[in-house]
This record gives C-alpha cells, sequence and structure tokens, in this order.
C-alpha cells in the first residue's frame, strides 16, 4: 500500500496556496473515462484527505482500483476563493444535482476563468509560481486572458497567442513570445515571422476572430529550452499596475 501511496507524493498544498484557494468546491475525476465520482467542498489540505482515506465506500474503492492500475484520480477545482463555509456548501450542493444533466451553457459566469473549475495543480502552479527577476532575450510578454481556458490543447494555446495583436515594428525586433495568464507562463514561442492577420491558417479559431486589418499575427513554435527556463514562472511584476495593453516587450 505504501508503494502505492507514492503517487501522490508529489502534490501539495502549502499555506499560502490555501490562503488564496480560501473555501472551494472540488471534484475527483477518473482519468480512464473523464468522470466525475466525487465532489466535495473544504479548504486548506481538505481535497487531499480522500487520497488515503480507509472504508468500503464506492468513493474508496473507486481510488483504490485506480492505485492498482497505477493511476490516480484528477483533482479539478470547480470553484474557488469562497468567503465562508456555508456559501462553498451550497455550491457544492448545486454541482451534485446538476451532475448527469446535459449542460446547454456556452458563456462562462462571471470571474469563472479566475475562481472556476481548474486542475488543483495548475492552481498550485499559478498561486506558487516562482517570480521570475530578470529575462535576458528578446521577448513579447502576451496576456491571453480572455482566451484562455485551462483545458486548453497545445495548438489552441499556441493560436490564442500568435495572433491577432495591434502592434508597430517593434515586434519585429522579439525573437520570443510568451503566452500569459492571469500573470503566470503558460508557455514560450520561438517567433519565426510576423504576417498581416489572417494570412496563416488557424485550426481552432474562427477566421471572423483572426482576419482584423492592421493587426499581425507570428508564425513559430514551442522554444523547448526556454520553455523550461520561464514556464510556470510569474511575470506579473514586468506589467505596470492598471496596464490595459495585452503585451510588453522586453530587451526589444
Amino acid at each position: 500500500m505504501a508503494e502505492n501511496n507514492e503517487i501522490f507524493d508529489r502534490l501539495r498544498i502549502h499555506p499560502r496556496v490555501a490562503a488564496k484557494l480560501r473555501y472551494y468546491v472540488y471534484a475527483y475525476v477518473d482519468p480512464r473515462d473523464e468522470e466525475i465520482f466525487y465532489v466535495g467542498k473544504g479548504c486548506g489540505a481538505r481535497a487531499l484527505a480522500h487520497l488515503d482515506e480507509a472504508g468500503e465506500s464506492a468513493k474508496v474503492r473507486r481510488i483504490a482500483e485506480l492505485k492498482a492500475a497505477e493511476q490516480e484520480p484528477r483533482i479539478d477545482i470547480l470553484a474557488h476563493g469562497i468567503a465562508d463555509e456555508e456559501t462553498a456548501l451550497r455550491i457544492e450542493a448545486a454541482v451534485i444535482d446538476a451532475l448527469g444533466k446535459t449542460l446547454t451553457n456556452k458563456v462562462r459566469g462571471n470571474n469563472s476563468l479566475e475562481f472556476g473549475r481548474t486542475r488543483l495543480k495548475k492552481l498550485i502552479s499559478q498561486y506558487d509560481a516562482k517570480r521570475i527577476e530578470n529575462i535576458a532575450e528578446p521577448v513579447m510578454l502576451i496576456r491571453i486572458n480572455k482566451l484562455y481556458r485551462p483545458d486548453m490543447t497545445p495548438d489552441e494555446l499556441y493560436e490564442a497567442t500568435r495572433g491577432v495583436w495591434t502592434c508597430g515594428t517593434r515586434r519585429e525586433k522579439a525573437r520570443y513570445a510568451f503566452a500569459v495568464f492571469q500573470g503566470v507562463v503558460q508557455e514560450v514561442y520561438e517567433i519565426h515571422a510576423w504576417h498581416p492577420a489572417g494570412t496563416l491558417e488557424y485550426r481552432t479559431r474562427k477566421p471572423e476572430d483572426v482576419q482584423s486589418p492592421n493587426r499581425w499575427e507570428f508564425s513559430g513554435g514551442v522554444a523547448f529550452e526556454l520553455s523550461k527556463k520561464y514556464k510556470d514562472g510569474s511575470v506579473e511584476s514586468f506589467f505596470p499596475k492598471g496596464a490595459q495593453l495585452p503585451f510588453k516587450y522586453l530587451n526589444c
């Protein structure tokens, strides 16, 4: 049993992360079929408490099955930043009631990108991000807050970052583009060339969203070495408080 538990050792909720999460509602997801099999609420490290729980409940049996298969349940945070336990309890009850029903919502609710459903590992990365003090390369930090989703595929993340932007000729001096959400680097791309918006094909965005006069898009690919260096780091300090532009040049 001790060997099976080792797969969970890397997941921790430090006090500084817990302070950001406040009360939250969470879900246990079976990675084999993406099915949510348990919903709970709590604060601190409550979301991790079930991983070593004993008993004969269906939840315990499901987790034991995953351990036996050398897998682990994925823990998603459905909502966080909740002020009190009573509110968290009501949200938990509403989620449990809604599960199993088909949802038709196309627009996420207010603050859902900041406080809505997100993988626990992603939130830990966001709230515990190491602050990046220095960037030596000529880069363009691009905030994609409006387009970002926690479940974006690599293609979606790339296409949300590479276009389309209202930027001047200074763009030509940038060799790399950082995809930034809530101040944290999601990926780093090498810029190969800039093109008028709508020149290149997009597989994950609608044509009407990327064909805009006087805007630009770049072609490129993941800069793997710089990704290792900067990904999941915080660049929030490089954006002045209240800055409205979605991008920031450094060393350009």
